[in-house]
Formats: structure tokens, sequence, C-alpha cells
């Protein structure tokens, strides 16, 4: 950098030497030109279209676009060379198929906090991005998941919305999704929509009106968030196919112990499970490799050593960490005395 600073300051004292003092003032671009340097290097890039006013476009990452903030209410027009497109926190109200028919490169679009309807949304909006992998849509004004979207997707986020319908059709094709967010809709069911999502690893529909737990849930999936919907039991053997799981969060439900099958959660693998603000009356039996268990604000009546540990000896313990049993109806006097032998890993107990 010192070296081209020391060339740069030769060539203009050269230049304003040789020149009269009427020269132009970018004669040293050319200087630079005759010696190898690229000037477009330090001008924007215009190619596939210029960089609308109300947006950024900066030189050192021409193939980003940031409109990101401005109080823009349609879309701009988007150079052909973006593949990166920030549009959220504005108040766009429509995305037309023509919006982004050109930058067909792209492979993240950012539309969230927007006022997007679904009927607002063309049919072909998305339809030509077949090598986008992140769309964010959520806090928008949705009904329904966009027609045809990219089968390239890994990360949809659909969230905060008013989605209450999820069509087979919607999903279908994409094998690549891995993170699916839906919380915070108006769902009542799922029905078949989520088979095929042969790659999905996260999905969540907390905050819903979900009666049960969604079907053709895929086998990879590795952390499930249910939490503050109307579910009161699991599936016989909710929990057997899925070897790959290791988060799940079921608070603020109906769950009843009569909707639990016997040992539904006492499944290798899982490493935090959420049951709390339901209507327990006892502790479920679960896994002694569970690390983080919340059961408070139940009704449960009884601590019961045995939900934790079968055996207890020197290699027999359970590896629970935090165990959160408060808003019950136990107090620590009810804790067993040989309760220290089986949770000795536990660094949180609260009752």
């Amino acid at each position: 950098m010192r070296g081209v600073c020391v060339f740069l300051l030769v060539c203009i004292m050269a230049l304003s030497v040789a020149m009269p003092d009427r020269q132009d003032p970018f004669l040293w671009l050319s200087a630079l030109h005759g010696r190898g340097y690229n000037e477009g290097s330090l001008l924007a890039d215009t190619t596939g279209g210029e960089c609308p006013d109300e947006c950024d476009c900066p030189p050192t990452f021409p193939i980003a676009m940031y409109c990101d903030g401005r109080g823009l209410t349609a879309m701009p027009t988007v150079p052909s060379r973006m593949k990166y497109l920030y549009l959220q926190h504005n108040e766009i109200t429509a995305l037309p198929d023509s919006a982004l028919a050109n930058t067909t490169n792209l492979v993240w679009v950012m539309l969230h906090h927007n006022a997007l309807s679904t009927d607002k949304i063309g049919k072909r909006a998305f339809a030509k991005l077949q090598g986008l992998e992140r769309l964010y849509l959520q806090h928008n004004n949705l009904t329904g998941v966009p027609p045809n979207l990219p089968h390239s997707l890994r990360d949809l986020r659909l969230n905060n919305n008013n989605i209450n319908k999820i069509t087979p059709e919607a999903l279908e094709g994409m094998d690549n999704l891995t993170i699916l967010y839906l919380h915070d809709n108006a769902l009542t069911e799922m029905g078949t929509s989520l088979r095929g999502l042969n790659s999905l690893t996260l999905l969540d529909v907390s905050g819903n009106k979900l009666k049960k737990v969604p079907d053709s849930l895929p086998e990879r999936i590795h952390q499930l968030y249910l939490e503050s919907n109307a579910i009161s039991a699991v599936p016989e053997g909710f929990l057997s196919k899925f070897s790959q799981l290791q988060y799940i969060r079921m608070g603020h439900n109906q769950l009843t112990d009569k909707g639990i099958p016997p040992n539904t959660f006492n499944v290798t693998g899982l490493v935090e499970l959420d049951l709390s603000f339901n209507q327990l009356e006892r502790i479920p039996p679960v896994s002694q490799t569970l690390e983080h268990l919340y059961l408070q604000a139940n009704h449960i009546k009884e601590f019961t050593l045995g939900s934790f540990c079968s055996v207890v000896d020197v290699i027999n313990f359970s590896k629970l960490r935090t165990v959160r049993l408060d808003g019950n109806e136990i107090s620590t006097a009810d804790v067993p005395s040989d309760s220290v032998l089986c949770l000795r890993m536990a660094n949180t107990i609260e009752v």
C-alpha cells in the first residue's frame, strides 16, 4: 500500500509540473491506465443496470444491493448482476412477476418486515430464481405460502404472518430445505405439507393453533419447536424414528399425562425437553442422556426419582444439568435425599 501511495504521488507531481494551470483534473486516471491499472476497480459497477438512487450498491461488494429501511412502498429496479438483495424494514406492498425476472442469480432475498400480502405476490415472482437459498418473508401480511418457490431454497422464513393453511403443493420438491420458520401464524393443521422435506433439520411452528403434532415429520429433524399451540397428546412412538432429534419444545400447550404414551421421551439423543406450562401431574420418564428438562408451571404432585434414573450406581446416573420443577405442587421437602446421586450432574434444580 505504501508503494502504491508513493507511486500515485509521483504521478500527480509529474503531471502538475508538465501541465499548464488549466489541466484536466482526471488526467491521473489515464496515467494509471497506461501503467496497467484498471479504473473500473475504483468506480461503481453498472453491469446489468445502475444502482437505484434509493439504494446502496457498494463498489467493494457489487453483487449486493442494500435498500433496507428506506421507506420504500414499491419494489425498486434490481440490476441483473445482484446476488444479495436487502429490502427489509420497508412498506413494500406488492411483488409483481416482473420485479425479479431479470435477476436470476439471486442467492439471498430479504423482504421481512414489509406489507406484502399473498394476493399481491405474482405467481411467478420467484419462479426464475433457481439458485435462491435464503428467502425471508417474516413479518408481512401473508395468508398463504407464495406459489412456485424455488426448490433450491435452504432457509425459508414465513413466521409472524397470517398463514392459516399450507397446501401439500406449497413445499413440494424442496429437497434442500433445512430451516423452516412458520411460528406465530394461524395454522390449525399442516396435513402432509412436510412430506418430502428430506433435508429439514429445524422446524418452528410455535405460536399457532395446532391441536396435534404435525404429520410426516422429516426423519432428519434436529430441532422441533411446537410451543404455544393447543396440543393435548402426542402419538405413540412419537420419537422412535428421529435419531437426530436433540431439541423439543412443547411448552404452553394442553398436554396431560393421559396424552403422553409410556416412555415417549425416554429416548437417547435428546439434549433439551421443554414441557412447561402444560397440565401434567407426573414427571414423565426421560432418558439418562437428557441434559435440560423444563417442567415448570404444571400440576406435578410428586418428585419421582425413577423418572430420571431406573438404576443408580457409579456409572448409571442422569446427565441432567438443568431441572425446572418450580410452579408445581411440590416443594424442596418432597425431593428424595438420594436424588443427589441420581442428579449428580445437575447445576440447577428448581422446585
